[in-house]
């Protein structure tokens, strides 16, 4: 049973007044047999929710009880937003607002959701940061913090990973994302909107401009489009591997989804030993060998001849790393002979 939905059933009484269980469950999403479990619910945990039967009837709230959220701080109603993400909210500076707005809440329902949300809370935990790495320090996130809810401009100094690698430059920030843990500033700047990652600022400084963010702009909706252009920019080219059983089946824990999709959709067997041939997408010669040496004897790339070359002159650097010599035939003939 779902604390926030009985909630979310408990306010569309409270603010919409009379509603058939049919209209509740449309609004929610849910089946009506749903509804109506959720309406017993409310009514065992104490909640006056009365029934009027017959056509233009439905339910609704015994007149003057209403649930209220009371001596809410501005901070406290914006941290309601982060109660599920207390590792987030710390780094944005409202660790304090959050357990303040949780008690609040928990202290202004009926004893029945009180009970129902205390044990949604105690079984779910989210950490957002990715597995092999320490989460991110972030020194300015709580300027920007300010500077979205202000509306005030940022003059910063960027480390960016094309020439010039430093550059400074007066932002309006209309928004901050949190991707696996690593936190990005959505800008404007001079002349286009773009995202900044928070940890490769070196200096931020608020200065006295004002700015309005365009009504029409959606945040979800333009990470979304910089994830997809991202994803079309990122693949520059392809390339031609044999993988065998074993490397097929370690592809998912070395590579990104894309590639294993890719060798799912282009597989074919080569020779009856299970080996197959598939075509997968590439962003550079580099980042493909470093990423395909990863599975080792696993797999061998056929083409092209540059990427065929640049793991050839690795493994050849390996070996003579430790005191082999790479024995090659140039017959094709699958990796890991080395004497």
């Amino acid at each position: 049973m779902s604390a926030g939905r009985l909630l979310s059933v408990l306010l569309l009484l409270q603010t919409r007044g009379r509603m058939s269980a049919r209209v509740i469950a449309d609004e929610l999403g849910v089946s009506v047999r749903t509804a109506y479990r959720d309406l017993t619910r409310l009514q065992e945990a104490g909640v006056p929710v009365w029934a009027e039967p017959g056509r233009g009837g439905g339910y609704q709230l015994l007149d003057g009880y209403r649930t209220r959220l009371t001596g809410m701080s501005e901070g406290e109603a914006r941290a309601l937003f982060f109660a599920g993400l207390p590792g987030p909210a710390a780094e944005l500076g409202l660790a304090a607002e959050v357990t303040a707005a949780r008690l609040k809440l928990l202290a202004a329902l009926p004893t029945g959701l009180r009970e129902e949300a205390a044990r949604t809370a105690a079984v779910f935990h989210l950490d957002a940061p990715g597995w092999y790495r320490e989460r991110e320090r972030t020194p300015h996130l709580a300027l920007f913090v300010d500077a979205v809810l202000t509306r005030r401009a940022v003059d910063v100094r960027y480390r960016r990973w094309r020439a010039p690698q430093e550059v400074h430059r007066r932002l309006r920030p209309y928004g901050l994302v949190l991707k696996s843990g690593v936190w990005y500033l959505v800008a404007a700047g001079t002349t286009r909107i773009a995202t900044y990652r928070v940890t490769q600022v070196l200096d931020a400084a608020p200065c006295d401009e004002r700015f309005e963010r365009p009504a029409d702009f959606d945040l979800g909706a333009y990470w979304t489009s910089c994830l997809d252009d991202f994803q079309a920019r990122r693949h520059t080219g392809t390339a031609t591997i044999r993988l065998s059983p074993r490397g097929r089946r370690r592809l998912p824990d070395n590579v990104p989804p894309e590639v294993v999709r890719a060798v799912d959709a282009t597989a074919a067997a080569v020779g009856d030993d299970g080996w197959v041939e598939a075509v997968i997408p590439t962003e550079s010669i580099e980042h493909a060998c470093g990423e395909l040496l990863r599975l080792g004897v696993d797999v061998e790339v056929v083409a092209p001849s540059e990427l065929r070359r640049a793991m050839a002159d690795t493994v050849g650097v390996l070996a003579r790393a430790y005191g082999s010599a790479v024995v090659t035939t140039g017959d094709g003939s699958r990796p890991g002979d080395v004497t």
